[in-house]
């Protein structure tokens, strides 16, 4: 390579270093719903009609969820609202005892909470460039959002070394999630993070899809290398994770679920009535209330667009309490959030401390 060559390179890699930090250089700010009090506008989308109305009605299921002594409340999450700007807001709701168990996507939990709290962050797009641009500058996107590839990496391989720590054994995703929150509390750069938050306040976390998400990459790294050093590894049982929420189900009794998206989580709770009957346990209550805010089209026929009268067949929910919302998640659960954490109800609930069920 002639030193006319060698210069060029450097030039064009000072450039990409530019292009980068540009494209990153505007941070998502994650909404605090204890910042503003919704109550009046959300009091006043139940006097119209169409979404306002129905995001309305959701709210006042959600309040009832935790103003009912006898209700434990599951989060469901899917999608990337954590990513968008709900980050702190799921954090809050375990902080102020507003959910009892968390069931999501892998995603959801490790490539952005877990992310955040190593210090790395979600990026605003200000532009839409070329996605070839941006894999050359090792940009990932999820649709207005950046995040730096190899922050991601780190990520990757963190979960990567907390699996190498661990006795090599199946573990739950409940029980290995645990283990990360375990060690953001010891490591952790951020402490609005709901995997660390929930590990203090003892609520259950469940990806019943781990491996798919920056999880799975980490993971694999630790079977292979163990495997090359002539040793064992850990390994995640779904079937645990599935006896383990029904163990929660039967224990809780009355429960009402609140759902961002569909998907794997929300089929996963929503089978643990199912799944306690066949275990014996006929008397259980199916889902007492659920709300789904969703943009997902049941015409697809799929599990994240099923409505929620829809599961009522399968004897998962009640269809006396329960609420669609047809909306893009961020531009409607902060104002339900707000809501609730404004009228207080959280402040005299019990807190279940499900995790402990399973020490």
């Amino acid at each position: 390579m002639t030193t006319e060559m060698l210069i060029k390179t450097a030039d064009d890699s000072a450039i990409n270093d530019r292009r980068k930090a540009e494209l990153l250089s505007h941070e998502v700010e994650h909404i605090d719903i204890t910042s503003f009090d919704a109550r009046p506008i959300v009091e006043a989308m139940g006097k119209m009609s169409f979404t306002s109305r129905d995001l309305a009605r959701a709210t006042d299921l959600y309040n009832q969820m935790l103003a009912d002594p006898n209700c434990a409340v599951i989060l469901v999450i899917a999608g990337s609202t954590s990513a968008g700007g709900c980050m702190d807001l799921y954090a809050e709701l375990v902080r102020s005892n507003m959910v009892d168990a968390i069931v999501a996507t892998g995603a959801a939990i490790v490539d952005m909470d877990f992310f955040e709290a190593l210090g790395h962050k979600h990026y605003q797009a200000l532009e839409i460039p070329d996605d070839d641009t941006l894999r050359s500058l090792y940009i990932d996107r999820i649709y207005d959002t950046y995040i730096d590839e190899i922050s991601l990496q780190d990520c990757d391989f963190t979960v990567g070394k907390i699996a190498d720590s661990l006795e090599p054994r199946p573990y739950s995703s409940r029980a290995f999630i645990r283990e990360m929150g375990k060690w953001l509390v010891e490591n952790g750069k951020k402490d609005n993070s709901l995997v660390k938050l929930a590990c203090e306040h003892d609520v259950p976390i469940f990806c019943p899809a781990f491996t798919d998400s920056s999880a799975g990459f980490g993971l694999v790294k630790h079977q292979v290398d163990a495997m090359k050093r002539g040793g064992h590894y850990m390994t995640l049982d779904s079937i645990a994770d599935f006896r383990e929420l029904t163990d929660i189900k039967i224990k809780a009794g009355t429960t009402g679920l609140l759902m961002i998206g569909g998907g794997v989580p929300k089929n996963f709770a929503q089978d643990t009535v199912v799944c306690a009957e066949i275990l014996g346990h006929e008397d259980v209550e199916v889902h007492k209330y659920a709300v789904q805010i969703t943009v997902a089209d049941v015409r697809d026929g799929a599990c994240s667009s099923s409505t929620l009268q829809e599961a009522a067949s399968w004897g998962k929910v009640s269809t006396a309490l329960e609420q669609m919302v047809y909306a893009e998640a961020t531009s409607v659960l902060p104002l339900l959030a707000s809501d609730a954490w404004h009228r207080g109800a959280w402040k005299t609930r019990t807190k279940r401390r499900f995790a402990k069920l399973f020490d």
